[in-house]
């Protein structure tokens, strides 16, 4: 579905992406590992249009998308979320998903005096759309609550939730797993895999959990100084020796030597 060819987002003299290319197949959950500051978000952003890449290519089902602004790869079906959650603090849980679709008639101004009845009857199918997700990810008793109070979890379900309010094709998850505890980070993983399996959903994920890494995600794909370094399966990446390296700085082979 995406591909990463010769990626380079530069800052000055700091190149942040430095020559990423990479592969995120249809129907997959793909994780991306790495140290601090490989360059993980900085290439979600380059790919979800946040930031414009220096260089390189990035495409969607063939199409060139490379430097599209994020409303357009929105319309596309490409979603990201972000490592803090961005919510309307002031408003329902439910209403933050309502106000997720594009293009509704509540937004033109003509239709607020002439179109009440179609605002709605919109409004209605929305409310509907937002509490069968709210049931599927198990937050519905949140319904009524404001976004503000959640906690961290709830706030980072109530984000998953809002990629299901239009029809995704590909999610970026930005470290789902920070902030939250063991109970709410099985809630989320267990959303992720049905999303996937059910809806069709591809997803990428940015975690540094490596039990959720490894229950969700086939193929890991591990980056260090902006660069891909490995990609395969989780256990396949834990023996790859550039792998032990870029997060020990040391392999297991100058190890052996130190210790002998």
């Amino acid at each position: 579905m995406i591909e990463v060819h010769d990626l380079h987002k530069h800052f000055g003299g700091f190149h942040a992406v430095d020559g990423a290319t990479l592969k995120i197949e249809t129907g997959s959950i793909t994780g991306l590992i790495g140290p601090n500051g490989a360059g993980k978000t900085t290439l979600f952003n380059a790919v979800a249009g946040v930031l414009k890449p220096t260089s390189g290519r990035v495409t969607m089902d063939g199409e060139d998308i490379t430097g599209l602004p994020p409303h357009t790869l929105f319309s596309k079906g490409l979603l990201r979320t972000f490592q803090i959650a961005h919510e309307f603090t002031s408003m329902t849980v439910r209403e933050n998903l309502m106000m997720v679709p594009g293009g509704q008639s509540g937004e033109r101004l003509w239709n607020t005096w002439f179109g009440r009845k179609r605002i709605a009857e919109e409004e209605r199918a929305l409310a509907a759309k937002a509490d069968e997700v709210l049931e599927f990810l198990t937050i519905d008793h949140l319904t009524h609550e404001r976004a503000g109070n959640l906690s961290g979890g709830q706030k980072k379900l109530l984000e998953l939730g809002r990629t299901m309010m239009v029809d995704a094709k590909i999610v970026f998850l930005d470290e789902v797993g920070a902030g939250v505890n063991r109970t709410l980070l099985n809630t989320i993983g267990d959303a992720i895999i049905r999303l996937n399996q059910e809806r069709n959903y591809t997803f990428c994920v940015i975690e540094h959990d490596m039990d959720f890494i490894g229950r969700l995600c086939d193929p890991v794909i591990c980056m260090a100084e902006g660069r891909v370094l490995a990609e395969g399966t989780l256990d396949e990446i834990k023996a790859n020796e550039h792998v032990i390296e870029a997060y020990l700085g040391t392999g297991l082979k100058n190890k052996a030597k130190a210790q002998a």
